[in-house]
C-alpha cells in the first residue's frame, strides 16, 4: 500500500523490520523448546535467543545469493550464533516460520481494526441519539418515499456495524493459527510438544492437520470479511455523498478551513472522505476475489499464493484501516442540515403520505384498487400543480394522515435500542447479533 493510505500503526505490523523480529522470536522460542525437550543444548538456545537482530541489509544481500528469503534469514542469523548456529531452524521448514509470523501479524491487524470499529461504532450510535427526531425525507429507488428521522438511519448503520464487529472477530479468531509441524505438516522432524511451546507464547491456535501450510480456507474468509466490512462503510458513504449533493444538501463532511475543494472552482465542497471509502472498498472486493483464488493450492503445498498474499493481506488490513479511519473522521464532523431537510420533505407537497391516505380510505370501507388509484391521481395532481396532497384528498382523508408523528415516534424505536447498546456489549462475543 502506498504511503497515503498507509496508518503508522498497520504499517508498522506490516514492516519488514516487524516481520524479520517475528521470525527472529519464533526461532528463539523453538530453540528454547528444544531445548526443553533435552534435544539441543541449553547454550545453543540462550546463543539464538541472545544474537543481534538480524540486519535488514545484509538479509537482502544474502537473499540475493539464496533466491530464498527465509533461507537467507536463517543463514544471517546462524553466522550470529556462532557454534550454536547449526541449531538455528533445526526441524523446521519455511513456512513454519513464515505461516506462524502471519498468524500473529494477522492478529495483531485484527485488534486494531477491531478497535477501529468500535470507535466508529461511538461515533455512530452519537449521531443516531443525537438526531433521534430529525424528521426528513426517506428515499427509494432515489425517489421521494415516506418520512424518515437521521437517527433511524444511522441506526441502520449502527447495528451493522455490530454485525461486522462479530464477523471480524470471528474471522480474527479463525485466522490466528499457526503451524510448527515440518515440511508436510506431520510433527515427523519436529513434535507437537514443540509446536505447543511456541503457539501458546504467541497466543496463536495450532492447525489441527497442516499440509506445509495453513490452510488458505481461513485467509479468504479472512479477506472475505474485510471486504464485507468495507461494503458495509461503502453503502454509508454512498448515502452521505448523496445527502450532500447540491440539489439536497441535508449533510456535509467536515470541511477544513484552509481546504480547497478544486484547484479552479473557489466554490466547491466535494465529498472527498466518502469517495475514499468507496475507493478502498473497491480494492478490499478485488482482494477478497484473490484470496479465494489462493486457497486451491498443489498437493501439499505450491507458492502460487505466495506473491498474492505479500500485497492482498497488508494490502487490504491497511485499506480497511484507512477507510474506517476515514469513516470516523466523517462521522465525527458530519454537519446535519436539520431545516434543509424539513423544506425537501415539504417540497414532496404530502405527496409522501399517499399510503397513510390510501390506508385511511381502506379503513374507511373503499376496495385496495380504487383507493389506490384515487390517491395515485391525486399525488399526479399535487406534483404537478403545487398544491398540497391534504387540499387535493380534502373532504376524503382527514388531516391526521399528513402528519409525519408516527413516522417520527416508529423510527424513534430503532435509535433507542441502539442506544442502549454498551462498548461492553457490543465486544462480547456471546451476545446478538
Amino acid at each position: 500500500m502506498i504511503d497515503r493510505y498507509s496508518l503508522p500503526e498497520m504499517a508498522a505490523v506490516w514492516s519488514d523490520g516487524h516481520r524479520l523480529a517475528l521470525w527472529q522470536r519464533i526461532e528463539t522460542l523453538v530453540a528454547s523448546a528444544w531445548a526443553a525437550e533435552g534435544t539441543i543444548p541449553a547454550e545453543a538456545a540462550r546463543a539464538i535467543a541472545t544474537a543481534a537482530p538480524v540486519d535488514p541489509a545484509r538479509w537482502k544481500e544474502r537473499e540475493a545469493v539464496t533466491h530464498h528469503d527465509v533461507a537467507a534469514f536463517v543463514d544471517v542469523l546462524a553466522d550470529g550464533c556462532g557454534e550454536h548456529g547449526r541449531w538455528v531452524h533445526y526441524g523446521l521448514t519455511s513456512s513454519d516460520v513464515l505461516d506462524t509470523a502471519l498468524g500473529v501479524q494477522l492478529r495483531l491487524a485484527s485488534d486494531l481494526l477491531l478497535g477501529r470499529i468500535v470507535a466508529l461504532f461511538a461515533a455512530v450510535q452519537r449521531l443516531a441519539v443525537t438526531h433521534r427526531t430529525t424528521v426528513m425525507v426517506g428515499r427509494t429507488h432515489g425517489m421521494w418515499a415516506e418520512p424518515t428521522t437521521f437517527g433511524h438511519k444511522m441506526a441502520g448503520f449502527g447495528f451493522e456495524l455490530i454485525r461486522a464487529y462479530r464477523r471480524l472477530h470471528f474471522a480474527a479468531t479463525s485466522v490466528a493459527y499457526g503451524k510448527i509441524s515440518g515440511a508436510v505438516g506431520t510433527h515427523a522432524t519436529v513434535p507437537e510438544s514443540v509446536e505447543r511451546r511456541v503457539l501458546d507464547e504467541l497466543g496463536l491456535h495450532a492447525e489441527p492437520a497442516a499440509t506445509q501450510v495453513v490452510g488458505r480456507d481461513r485467509h479468504a474468509a479472512f479477506l472475505s470479511t474485510l471486504a464485507g466490512i468495507g461494503a458495509t462503510l461503502e453503502r454509508v458513504a454512498t448515502e452521505i455523498r448523496h445527502l450532500q449533493r447540491s440539489e439536497v444538501g441535508e449533510v456535509a463532511e467536515p470541511f477544513a478551513e484552509a481546504q480547497k475543494g478544486s484547484s479552479a472552482m473557489p466554490h466547491k465542497h466535494n465529498p472527498i472522505l466518502s469517495e475514499n471509502v468507496v475507493g478502498m472498498a473497491r480494492l478490499l472486493r478485488g482482494y477478497a476475489v484473490a484470496g479465494m483464488e489462493d486457497v486451491a493450492l498443489w498437493h501439499e503445498r505450491d507458492i502460487s499464493h505466495s506473491s498474492v498474499e505479500r500485497v492482498v493481506l497488508p494490502d487490504a488490513c491497511l485499506a480497511l484501516d484507512f477507510a474506517l479511519a476515514r469513516s470516523l473522521r466523517i462521522a465525527d464532523g458530519l454537519v446535519v442540515f436539520p431545516d434543509r431537510m424539513r423544506r425537501n420533505l415539504d417540497a414532496a407537497n404530502g405527496t409522501v403520505f399517499s399510503q397513510a391516505a390510501l390506508l385511511e380510505l381502506i379503513r374507511g370501507g373503499m376496495g385496495r384498487d380504487e383507493a389506490y388509484r384515487i390517491v395515485q391521481a391525486a399525488a399526479n395532481e399535487a406534483a404537478a400543480s403545487g398544491r398540497h396532497l391534504r387540499e387535493v384528498l380534502a373532504g376524503r382523508v382527514t388531516s391526521d394522515a399528513f402528519t409525519e408523528d408516527r413516522h417520527v415516534a416508529a423510527a424513534a424505536a430503532a435509535v433507542d435500542h441502539l442506544a442502549g447498546v454498551t462498548v461492553e456489549w457490543l465486544q462480547n462475543p456471546d451476545t446478538g447479533w
